[in-house]
């Protein structure tokens, strides 16, 4: 993996101290803006995307994702009883993984048993809480950043060293597109996403009543600590369908089941704002999540008080729990091969 010292991009637009880990190391905000006037932060702990500006058709920009203004509060909110991952990349192994333990090879595997004797999002210190490299910042048309992360062997107890690279492109048809790849020196699991909050009407407001659409027939039917119990459940007149549009729920916590590699798999509309997100993904499911871990105690950017109906979770990703299902998709990551994904958020005015 090059590491390039953050110094050597600090003569870029765009790139401001953010804070002070523990341990005093540096980390920096980077912004990306197009020619329309949309722009993205993203900082190096966690890789993750703190601000997330929209141009509307109106000239004003709509700032769509939930976050904090200081590294302080993202490290903070690990400490809540329940972290809300705000903007942060979520690995290894996205989602809940049962009884913490999976098997590879006839080998078991027992992690941290983080959330109700299952592992969650990686573990205690997953992706989110981690230092990541800058290794790469484009400028001019589609800008991009790409972050790198080595994730040492038995990481949270996961096996094999692991390079994984996050790259954030802002195109000029207003599209946040992400790609990740990964590579394992062992037999590994992987499954890799990012957890931005929308709100398509600011991050300071709520989402119910905007509108959303996944295209979806089934989704993973779930036991009470929400572990996937294998089957599915046909979503026809359930009121989890939303292959016709309809207002955000509250709450929610499940995954979906999608299968397009070229289509929308789910969009989020605000009539207020004339505003369209569409979500693309190469990946088996989108997990919805509105329910904010906010304790309506959490105080995000700009002081504002957020609420768990102030945002909303499209988790493009592999099913949770994979790796103890043979027949949910593929979980494996081997030593000779290559993890990819790519997610695209693209934002559109209405009219």
């Amino acid at each position: 993996m090059e590491i390039k010292h953050i110094s050597h991009f600090q003569n870029l637009s765009g790139c401001k101290l953010f804070g002070l880990m523990p341990d005093n190391e540096e980390i920096y905000s980077f912004e990306l803006r197009n020619k329309n006037g949309m722009k993205v932060q993203i900082i190096n702990y966690g890789a993750t995307v703190t601000s997330l500006q929209i141009p509307l058709s109106n000239g004003k920009l709509v700032d769509v994702v939930l976050g904090f203004d200081n590294l302080q509060a993202y490290l903070d909110s690990y400490s809540l009883p329940s972290a809300p991952y705000f903007g942060t990349t979520v690995g290894r192994y996205a989602g809940r993984i049962h009884n913490a333990s999976f098997t590879i090879n006839n080998k078991t595997f027992k992690l941290l048993g983080n959330n109700n004797g299952n592992t969650l999002h990686g573990g205690d210190f997953g992706f989110g809480r981690k230092v990541w490299n800058v290794t790469d910042i484009t400028g001019g048309e589609n800008p991009s950043i790409t972050l790198g992360l080595l994730s040492e062997n038995l990481d949270e107890s996961f096996p094999g060293e692991m390079h994984v690279y996050l790259t954030y492109t802002l195109t000029e048809e207003n599209e946040l597109k992400l790609d990740y790849s990964a590579t394992t020196t062992e037999d590994t699991v992987i499954n890799l996403t990012h957890h931005s909050y929308f709100n398509l009407e600011g991050h300071d407001a709520l989402v119910l009543d905007q509108e959303m659409f996944i295209k979806s027939a089934k989704m993973l039917e779930t036991d009470d600590n929400n572990i996937p119990t294998g089957n599915f459940v046909d979503l026809t007149n359930h009121v989890f369908d939303f292959r016709t549009e309809k207002k955000c729920p509250f709450p929610i916590d499940n995954s979906f089941v999608i299968n397009s590699k070229t289509e929308v798999v789910a969009k989020l509309i605000s009539s207020k704002n004339n505003l369209q997100m569409s979500v693309y993904t190469d990946q088996p499911s989108v997990h919805i999540y509105v329910g904010g871990n906010c304790f309506d105690t959490l105080k995000g950017k700009e002081n504002t008080d957020y609420k768990a109906q102030s945002g909303i979770c499209f988790e493009t990703q592999n099913f949770p729990d994979a790796p103890n299902h043979e027949h949910f998709p593929n979980a494996v990551l081997r030593k000779d091969e290559e993890y990819t994904q790519r997610t695209v958020y693209r934002f559109e005015n209405l009219n």
